[in-house]
């Protein structure tokens, strides 16, 4: 099983770099084809979608996802939004609590 991201094209050239699946798409439309796309083809147990892009992704995809548990359909912070509020680590410190459950300080 893959995973998958799907993000703006710069923050989808960093999930690469990182040596992820990443597809950019410039907007909505685009994002939602993608994910379409890769629902029908299977073989993903997790895709990744910027919430600047679809903020609820598996609302996108409700019909094709009828019957399947896979993949898992995740909405994911795009950099635009971290970037935009003016207390990024307050921000990311509120980001990383929501997705694990607590609060990690180094």
């Amino acid at each position: 099983m893959k995973i998958a991201v799907i993000a703006d094209p710069e923050a989808a050239q960093g999930f690469r770099l990182a040596g992820l699946e990443a597809y950019a798409a410039a907007s909505a439309e685009e994002a939602r084809a993608r994910l379409e796309n890769l629902v029908q083809a299977g073989g993903y147990a997790l895709v990744a979608v910027d919430q600047g892009l679809l903020p609820e992704p598996e609302k996108a995809v409700e019909r094709l996802m009828r019957g399947k548990d896979l993949p898992v359909l995740l909405p994911i912070a795009g950099l635009k939004e971290a970037f935009q509020n003016p207390d990024v680590e307050g921000y990311m410190r509120e980001l990383v609590k929501r997705t694990i459950g607590f609060d990690i300080k180094l």
